[in-house]
Formats: structure tokens, sequence, C-alpha cells
């Protein structure tokens, strides 16, 4: 399928759940993944019916904010109606029984093609396995509605791409929802899903999650393994992550996914404690470091603000702040930009001299050629710059155990590259 069509209104129609039950009006922002799995296993609904009201959902609004790009609904039925059948035996299914998600288009789900956004994909054949993620997401009760939008080899914050189009933010469609796991975040900020997967190598879970109104998490590396037939595209900077509205929702996800894997080399061992239950008679923490611009940033007054103001809430609520006006001397994203795109080109590369390449995303293009092109000596300075980069910040930890930021410095702008 092409570009979604031109949106009518300046915001989508976010429509409310019916208090009566669920079913095709049912907003799952308004409900907890746990209940909603709770409700599954104890049968006071279905699973079927879970994944009724997500492709009614998806029906309705993603004509407008085009967050996914491949819908099984027939295969997604019979999934949930299988696992609605091992309930009626008696059979425990998992923590995350009847759950729909979506897949960021990144990675593997069987059955749908990884398209990577890229119009030189568009034909590969579908997944014949999921990635581990996808994998164990299903072993916990999952059940996978579809795929979501990315840009072009997740290379930018912007969710476009010329196969698919732009995604709209769901709270105003003249806005984008970031990037890369925009198509997700705009799935989960107007509740088509209540979880989905992402990746963050750069900002990728964070900035849509962000601009979209949803708690975000990027896991440590190795944390959710990323391993299987394909090495990692831009090495140590990015992990993949399961993405909702709520950190407890995050958190239980979480809890199903972590833990070690062979075929990746950096994988880490299962920890000790639960994500969700570290969760419990959380507080105010007792010191936090405040950096607004990390020391070289230019922010957004308004994004300022907001933050500013939730610091004042944490110090008076007890919270002793620490401002840090300077946490790196210089940006590191001449750093960041050498290690993604020499990881880039190492995709691409094979495409040139061929029609693929004149396919490939002239700005994903113009990044490989002006960063991809480094000597082995480069790459291993920039590789240096974040051990260094992590060596500041052990020092500031021992200050304080967190440090606050802004997740942005602007403004979404208009979606598809438009001033964003």
């Amino acid at each position: 399928r092409g570009a979604a069509p031109a949106p009518t209104g300046s915001v989508a129609r976010l429509r409310r759940p019916s208090r009566g039950g669920y079913g095709a009006a049912m907003d799952f922002r308004e409900t907890t993944v746990a209940q909603l799995a709770a409700d599954v296993a104890a049968r006071r609904t279905s699973a079927r019916e879970l994944v009724q009201a997500a492709l009614d959902r998806i029906e309705a609004l993603n004509p407008s904010v085009n967050a996914f790009v491949a819908v099984d609904g027939e295969r997604a039925l019979q999934e949930a109606g299988e696992l609605d059948e091992r309930l009626a035996r008696g059979e425990e299914v998992g923590p995350l029984t009847g759950i729909p998600i979506g897949v960021k288009d990144l990675e593997d789900a069987a059955g749908f093609r990884t398209t990577h956004g890229s119009l030189a994909h568009a034909d590969d054949p579908p997944a014949r396995r999921d990635s581990i993620l996808v994998e164990r997401l299903r072993a916990a009760g999952c059940i996978v509605v579809g795929k979501t939008n990315t840009p072009e080899h997740g290379h930018k914050a912007d969710t476009t791409n010329v196969l698919f189009g732009p995604t709209r933010n769901p709270w105003d469609l003249g806005k984008s929802a970031g990037g890369s796991s925009g198509g997700t975040a705009a799935a989960l900020a107007a509740g088509m899903v209540p979880l989905a997967t992402g990746s963050d190598g750069g900002g990728s879970i964070r900035i849509p999650s962000a601009v979209c109104g949803l708690t975000g998490m990027k896991p440590s590396l190795g944390r959710v393994p990323a391993g299987g037939p394909d090495a990692p595209g831009w090495g140590d900077l990015s992990t993949k992550g399961p993405m909702a509205r709520r950190i407890r929702d995050v958190t239980l996800a979480l809890d199903a996914v972590v833990g070690p894997d062979p075929t990746d080399l950096r994988s880490l061992p299962m920890p000790e404690a639960s994500w969700t239950r570290s969760l419990d008679d959380v507080g105010a923490p007792h010191r936090v470091a405040w950096s607004p611009t990390l020391g070289y940033a230019a922010v957004d007054r308004e994004v300022l603000a907001v933050c500013e103001a939730a610091v004042d809430r944490l110090a008076d609520a007890g919270t002793e702040v620490i401002e840090v006006p300077t946490v790196f001397e210089q940006d590191p994203v001449l750093d960041w930009l050498r290690i993604a795109m020499v990881g880039g080109a190492r995709v691409l590369d094979a495409y040139r001299d061929t029609p693929r390449w004149d396919q490939v995303d002239a700005g994903h293009r113009a990044a490989i050629e002006a960063f991809g092109r480094v000597s082995g000596e480069d790459l291993f300075r920039s590789l240096d710059a974040c051990h260094h980069a992590n060596l500041r910040l052990v020092e500031l930890f021992r200050e304080a155990p967190l440090l606050l930021t802004p997740t942005v410095a602007g403004q979404a702008g208009a979606p598809g590259g438009e001033g964003t």
C-alpha cells in the first residue's frame, strides 16, 4: 500500500471507551496491560474480543494516523481463538495472555514482510521466524496484529518513508510522531494496541514516546537479546524493547522478555529482581542531577518550562536536586553519526550500482556519504568517545543516581520532514 490519505482535520478523533465493557469502542489507553491479560486469563473477556477491538480501532484511525503498515486480522483472530480454546481447557498461557501487539517494521514477525521502511525491501518474502523479542512476547501470550511504520532503516527521528508515507501524531495530525519507532508510538497513543515493540539506537524509543505522550524506556544493551541470524546493524548503539503508555505496562513486558540468549554475545544474565515488583512502594528519589542542556543543546523555552516544573515538583516532594550545567563538553552527535552511518553503509553498500541504490531514501544516502566513509582509525576514535562519555556518567552518578534532562530539545514539526 502507499501513503495514507491526507487527514481531514487537525486532530484525530480518538473515541473514548464505552464503560459497559470491551468491544469496538474499546480504548486500550484506559486499561492497563496487566488488567487486560488478567481478564482474558479469568475468561471475563476473550483474546478474540481484544484482537477484534484492536482491529476495529486500527480500521477507524489508521487511515489518518498511518501507524500500521501491514495488518493480518484473519490470522490474528485465528490465533486469538486458539488461545481462548487453550484457556477453556484450563491451560496457563502467560502473563500477557491475549494482548494484541504491533511489531516495528525493523524486526521480524513470522508471516510478515520486514521492509525496513524501504522500497528496496518492499518485495522481500515474509519472515519465516520471529525476532527474539517477538518470539518471547508470543510465548507470554501476545498476538501480533501487524507491523508499524518506521523511517528507512530507522535512520532519523521522523517516521516517514517513500514506501508508506508519514506517520502522524494522533494528538495533532499536523505534527510528526517522532522516530524511529514513530509508528509504534502513534499506535499506542491512539489506543490501537496496548503494547508494541520498538528499538532505540539514538532516541528511537524515547523521542516518539515523548512527543506522543508515552513513557518510553531504552533497555540497557544486552538486556533484551538482539541475537538471531543477522548481526546488529548499528553495533552497540541500538537495543530493542517493548513500548506502552505506562511504565508498569513496560515493566510487565520486560519481565517476559529479558534474559540471555546464546546467539547474542552481549546479552545479560537474568536479573534477580522483577521489573514490575521494583515499582512497588516507589517514592520520590533522595537525590537527582538536573542538566537542562547537557552543556551543549539549545532547548525550546516551552519544553524547558515543562521540565523545570517537573523538577520543581520533585524538589517539593523532598528530592535534593543538583544542577549540572555541563555533562558533556561538546555535542557527541558527530561520533554517533559515524558509528551509525558506518553501520548503514555496511547494509546498503550492497545496493550500489544497482537500481536499488536509487530507491534508498535520499537523506539516508547523503548521511552515509557524509559520515559512513571513515577510516578504521576514525571509527575507533568515535568508539573511544563512547568510552569517555561513559566515564563522565560514572563520575556524575557518584553524585546522584539519576540524571534528568529534556528528552527532546525542540517541538515536533510537520510529519514527513516539513520543518521537523
